[in-house]
């Protein structure tokens, strides 16, 4: 029997229980063709016009394993400190679900490819914590349905369905870690730094772009609660498909306050798989959670092991990039910066578009200056992603040479980007039509301090009795004739040159 109840406060919730996870992580993979057939994985073509016998199931048609499915499968096991099997299957699957058109999915069972690996997490703080990874497999993607007529996209009140098997037999991996202990309040935190990190180190990798906004990689929240100085588990519920790393910090926090209000009240936990809403941060009941036995597990009859060699599997080690933490820890040495500093940078999806900055000339504190200053400003207003802003690294190592070189101040060079950003062209030729370059001319600048100073003699005169600071009103009035052209520093030391006053 469940109780219905309110929502308890999240800390009454931790104050009696704590919280237990498992996430699984399933990636699309980069491959050109689907898991076990031919076909193409390209995005956006007409439903149902990448398919064939094999991912349609139809009867005879026999499949073959993608080798870079497997290559990438290794890659990521190896970057998860996982052990690599030196011999394991496939598997079918069984259920009924429209979208899966052979009615079984041919996914790995009790013989994963990789297993009993860690990732090493950073959270806010810059604390490490170590996710255990039970195991990472090989599988099949499901195609994809559309309900029409109803009010919620779901199919309870849809009129009709449409099915699209475009997407039926494309490469997954599902990640999955043991059951995560230890974390306590910061487990919603937790659950988001290690999607967040994993998402990194695949995209190091190359085996996929993991874009969970296009479903490219997707999170299934497991959590239970238990009460303090227990060591049984309690009874978990899945949080399918969250498709955001908020979402994921979100469903976590919500389903511990909603297990703790059910076991508060004398309820009991139902294991079933809920469905996120991005609107409202809840969790509403999808159907009973089968076990393992009710999926009818058993050898894929038409696929041969799989039994990558040590030497190949060292072949794979040799060549993988560094990765993301390893890379962060570095570059926060190299740059000098916080750990928070780092994370902030990390959390903006700026590190890679820093480090291009630099590649092509740039300091690394004027990199980090304008991607997180200026840039990131215009991306918040504007609802956009740093990397998707109209303005390459190498501009911007452009327009922190011309503030180098003193052609712009940093006023000037806000408006250099601006125009970039609107497709006036380069920095140079925004420069060139905006006439945005610094004045310099000695004469000019004098004629403008005499102005200045003729136009304010009281100021003047307070200046020549001692009171330096009061040079700020008659450097803002030469910076304003000049339309913010004329370098702040060298008007200061005109004005006194030209006051008699020793700065």
């Amino acid at each position: 029997m469940t109780v219905t109840t309110d929502l308890v406060s999240y800390e009454d919730a931790l104050a009696a229980f704590d919280p237990v996870m498992g996430l699984e992580v399933h990636v699309e993979l980069g491959t050109k063709t689907k898991m076990f057939c031919g076909c193409s994985t390209e995005l956006g073509a007409d439903a149902n016009s990448q398919t064939c016998p094999v991912c349609l199931g139809l009867p005879g048609a026999l499949p073959v394993v993608n080798a870079t499915g497997v290559e990438s499968a290794i890659k990521i096991g190896l970057a998860l400190n996982c052990e690599i099997a030196e011999w394991c299957r496939f598997a079918r699957k069984n259920y009924f679900y429209p979208d899966m058109p052979k009615n079984f999915q041919t996914s790995q069972y009790d013989e994963p490819i990789a297993f009993n690996g860690y990732l090493d997490v950073q959270l806010e703080d810059g604390e490490t914590f170590r996710v255990e990874i039970e195991r990472a497999h090989m599988e099949e993607d499901t195609g994809k349905s559309t309900h029409v007529g109803g009010a919620t996209g779901r199919i309870h009140g849809a009129q009709h369905s449409l099915l699209d098997y475009n997407r039926a037999g494309i490469p997954l991996i599902e990640i999955v870690t043991k059951p995560i202990t230890g974390a306590g309040e910061r487990a919603p935190e937790v659950a988001k730094a290690y999607v967040a990190e994993l998402r990194e180190l695949i995209r190091a990798l190359g085996v996929s772009e993991a874009r969970m906004e296009m479903g490219q990689m997707r999170c299934d929240v497991n959590l239970s609660l238990r009460p303090h100085g227990t060591e049984k588990f309690g009874t978990r519920s899945e949080t399918k498909n969250v498709n955001s790393l908020r979402s994921v910090e979100r469903a976590c926090r919500f389903e511990i306050q909603r297990h703790a209000a059910v076991l508060s009240s004398g309820g009991t936990i139902i294991q079933e798989t809920r469905h996120f809403h991005e609107d409202t941060g809840s969790t509403t009941s999808g159907r009973v959670k089968e076990e393992a036995e009710d999926y009818r597990y058993f050898p894929e009859p038409d696929l041969v092991p799989v039994a990558p060699s040590r030497e190949w599997v060292e072949e794979i080690r040799s060549g993988l990039p560094e990765l993301p933490l390893a890379r962060r820890n570095r570059l926060r040495e190299e740059w000098g910066v916080s750990a928070h500093d780092m994370q902030s940078m990390l959390n903006a999806g700026a590190i890679d578009l820093i480090v291009a900055t630099i590649d092509a000339g740039a300091p690394a504190d004027q990199a980090r200056k304008w991607w997180m200053g200026e840039l990131a400003r215009n991306a918040n207003e504007s609802g956009r992603s740093l990397d998707a802003l109209p303005i390459t690294p190498a501009q911007v190592a452009r327009v922190a040479e011309l503030v180098a070189s003193g052609d712009l101040n940093d006023k000037l060079a806000r408006q250099v980007i601006e125009g970039v950003l609107a497709g006036e062209g380069d920095p140079d030729a925004v420069v060139e039509k905006r006439g945005l370059k610094v004045v310099s001319d000695e004469g000019a600048l004098g004629a403008a301090v005499d102005e200045a100073i003729a136009a304010n003699a009281g100021v003047a005169d307070k200046i020549r009795g001692g009171k330096v600071a009061a040079v700020g009103a008659l450097v803002g009035a030469v910076m304003k004739a000049t339309r913010g052209q004329a370098d702040a520093a060298r008007v200061r030391e005109l004005i006194l040159e030209k006051l008699g006053v020793e700065g």
